[in-house]
């Protein structure tokens, strides 16, 4: 017999959540934010937002503190290098930061967190 019923409760819903002001993200820059226990990196390319997670797989290190030049983002620890648009490692395709889905409404960048 089949059953049918509400799951109430949910914890694998993700939902948008307000982690910055447009405004104060610059083009060619980045910014670190945490967001329910998770430290995100957002960097502005061109006008266009990217959100990865933001440790460094390497040492632990602030990407969101990184250098970024076009859309690639160094690690300011080591020099590691990712392709913000991406998440991937430049050298080590295999290697990728985990990306948020955002966007922006009016002067507030949104992100998509998981809620976990």
């Amino acid at each position: 017999m089949r059953q049918f019923g509400l799951l109430i409760g949910r914890r694998d819903v993700a939902e948008f959540v307000r982690v910055a002001s447009v405004s104060d993200i610059q083009p060619g820059t980045a910014r670190e934010v945490t967001v329910r226990d998770r430290v995100l990196a957002i960097f502005n390319v061109d006008g266009k937002f990217h959100v990865l997670d933001g440790i460094c797989p390497h040492a632990g290190g602030p990407l969101g503190e990184g250098k970024l030049q076009g859309n690639i983002m160094t690690c300011p620890w080591h020099g590691w290098q990712f392709d913000v648009t991406t998440g991937q490692h430049c050298l080590t395709p295999q290697i990728c930061q985990q990306a948020f889905v955002c966007c922006v409404e009016g002067d507030d960048l949104l992100v998509e967190i998981p809620d976990t």
